[in-house]
């Protein structure tokens, strides 16, 4: 690492070049550096806005899972098995379908031994359970923070190891010329008030770049909201996205941002409205539904079919759950909370009984030891640490109940990468979240993986193709002087915004509203239409934004990215709608057309099923020089079926040129 310093406009702007800079300090950005340092490369180091401020620490479920290939049982699996499991979700490349499940054990044995407690038995056999798309026990778990002991042992690597991090530096912008990327500049908000405005240049031969999910696109979301995502930066740079359509929603609590799956509904909680005020209580659900046991089953399996589904909407299926309490919150104007203290009442029903369950709902709970009691009662027993976690966040699920909303909870869809997770940006790595390597469904915990075989692939190919620097400093200047000199331009006109402007907050809340009324798991065309223009009439005003204090740049920045992200969103929608695609993955498309959800429901809830042929299809998304967004299918690529003979593939990796592929 060397250190140089920029003159531009009288201000000194500190250089620091790196051949391999990592933005982000998530479970895949730390593995990352972990792999490289392991293969050799020093030059390296991490910039992230907060060391434990990403999803990857914050988030969780009642048994977060992790998936990888099934090593305990008697059952078969090999990895062509498991990435037909990853491509028969669809729209999801072939190749990369292989590529995880290869390392996928890789991956998972070396977070087993940094110390990351996965269970296993007295054998040693690392046991399994099924999840959700999983026709085998792959699934396994340390509990609600596997991804954070996840991060906690990864970041213990990463320190033993040495690796420079710079924390508290927010990326506002990326260093792009002619396709390749030469490094980044942030913001280190422990130097605002300088003549600079805290600004950092960062020049690398290689960025990483595993800066999360989308986390502030959505107003109703379960992201922590101390993440917002950076796809925006890559997007406006020019780097190509994928899948863009395909976000994963659920129903979430909204005090305390977590998924409600797995053991909160497996345990059958009532589910209540009441008005804003908390008063007029209703079992809002009983009217809908036929009897007691379906209505109670359906919540049941809410727990490992907890994303939203539109292909369990029909025959008082759980995702059905999702669209009524949609249109309890947002169409009627109330709030829903599930309730641990009390069974189903029944209300205008059969009052609650286990006989009444469907046999998976019955069989499970009898299996679990858990026939008896109330909710609360069921999940002390099933999984007390699920109760543990809320009371640690002010929330007792004893004495109170949980107010939850349907919510963005993760991005399928991200940044397009090759076999080795390189963007058409060249020398840029889009791993993690921010990664579209999924397609629409996918097996629950995969992503954990896809994080850990992406920032190995990534190491990989750095450590063996692009271990050098070929950019000098006196070369480098040029392109970031241009870079850093539209920064401040733009840096001082929102400092110079009076008062009378838009708010910061207001202008995030406007788009934040956008997405979620139109782009979330409720969609229509029209709708996303009168939405794209409106997204592309906010970018022109993020200069315009409000500021009260230098303090307040990073947050207007942000926002002026994610401005600039939702547009790509909306286009992507925009043009699957516009060749016909129908509700899929983890949202509906409403058609005047279409499918009936029920008669109680009314006219206005109707939607289009599914084609099939977009599964065979990726939607590749990439800005234009007016700056607004092109979509366009392409097919996707199939599993690859070619024989790997030993002697030909030894020789290869002896020569390197297996890294070049």
């Amino acid at each position: 690492m060397e250190k140089h310093s920029l003159h531009i406009n009288g201000k000194t702007l500190p250089v620091i070049s790196v051949t391999t800079l990592i933005v982000g300090s998530g479970a895949a950005s730390l593995n990352c550096a972990d792999r490289l340092h392991q293969y050799g490369q020093r030059d390296l180091a991490i910039v992230t806005e907060d060391l434990k401020g990403g999803t990857s620490y914050n988030t969780g479920s009642d048994k977060q899972t992790y998936y990888k290939l099934a090593v305990a049982g008697p059952e078969p699996d090999s990895p062509y098995e498991m990435a037909k499991a990853l491509f028969n979700g669809g729209s999801m490349h072939g190749d990369l379908a292989l590529i995880e499940a290869l390392g996928s054990l890789e991956g998972f044995y070396h977070l087993a031994s940094i110390g990351v407690p996965f269970p296993h038995n007295y054998l040693g056999a690392y046991v399994g359970y099924k999840t959700d798309h999983d026709p085998l026990q792959r699934a396994t778990s340390v509990g609600p923070w596997t991804s954070k002991q996840m991060v906690e042992c990864l970041l213990c690597e990463v320190k033993r190891r040495e690796i420079p991090i710079f924390d508290l530096h927010d990326v506002i912008a990326l260093i792009v010329e002619c396709d390749r990327i030469f490094g980044v500049i942030a913001i280190d908000k422990t130097q605002l008030s300088t003549e600079h405005y805290g600004l950092v240049i960062f020049q690398a031969e290689n960025v990483v770049f595993g800066v999360g999910g989308p986390g502030g696109l959505y107003q109703t979301s379960v992201y922590p909201a101390c993440h917002l995502g950076a796809i925006g930066l890559a997007l406006e740079a020019g780097a190509k996205a994928v899948n863009l359509t395909e976000s994963q929603y659920g129903l979430a609590s909204t005090k305390f941002r977590w998924n409600v799956s797995g053991t909160y509904q497996q345990v059958i909680p009532r589910y209540i409205s009441t008005n804003q005020a908390g008063e007029d209580e209703q079992e809002f659900l009983n009217e809908y539904f036929p009897s007691t046991g379906k209505l109670g089953t359906a919540i049941f399996l809410k727990g490992y079919q907890w994303p939203f589904d539109p292909r369990k909407i029909p025959n008082y299926g759980s995702s059905l759950i999702d669209v009524l309490v949609y249109i309890e919150t947002v169409q009627k104007g109330r709030r829903v909370f599930m309730d641990f203290r009390e069974n189903l009442r029944g209300d205008g029903l059969t009052p609650f009984c286990f006989k009444e369950l469907e046999p998976e709902a019955y069989a499970y709970l009898q299996r679990s030891e858990a026939l008896f009691g109330t909710p609360i009662e069921r999940l002390a027993k099933m999984n007390p640490l699920a109760i543990d976690l809320y009371r640690q966040h002010g929330i007792d699920l004893c004495s109170e109940p949980l107010e939850i909303a349907v919510c963005a909870q993760h991005n399928n869809g991200g940044l397009s990468g090759d076999l080795w997770w390189e963007s058409n940006i060249a020398h840029l790595f889009p791993i993690g979240e921010v990664s579209g390597s999924h397609g629409v469904y996918r097996p629950g915990g995969s992503a954990l993986n896809s994080g850990q075989v992406g920032a190995l692939r990534t190491a990989q190919k750095i450590a063996h193709c692009y271990q050098e620097r070929h950019t000098s400093f006196e070369s480098f200047t040029p392109l970031a002087e241009r870079k850093v000199q539209d920064m401040l331009t733009l840096i001082e006109e929102l400092l110079r915004n009076s008062a009378q402007n838009v708010s910061i907050s207001d202008f995030r809340q406007e788009f934040q509203e956008r997405m979620t009324n139109t782009a979330a798991h409720i969609r229509k065309l029209d709708k996303v239409k009168e939405a794209l223009e409106a997204a592309y009439q906010q970018i022109q005003r993020a200069s315009q934004q409000s500021l009260s204090s230098r303090e307040e740049l990073s947050t207007a920045l942000a926002n002026r990215q994610l401005a600039i992200a939702h547009a790509a969103y909306l286009q992507a929608i925009k043009t699957y709608l516009e060749a016909g695609g129908g509700s899929r993955g983890s949202y509906l498309v409403l058609s005047e057309q279409g499918q009936e959800i029920l008669t109680q429901t009314g006219t206005l809830w109707k939607y289009a099923p599914e084609v099939p042929k977009f599964r065979e299809q990726v939607l590749e998304t990439v800005i234009g020089a007016d700056g607004r967004y092109q979509s366009e299918f392409k097919p996707r690529r199939p599993i690859p079926q070619e024989e790997f003979w030993f002697e030909t593939v030894w020789q290869t990796y002896r020569e390197g040129t297996v890294f070049q592929s």
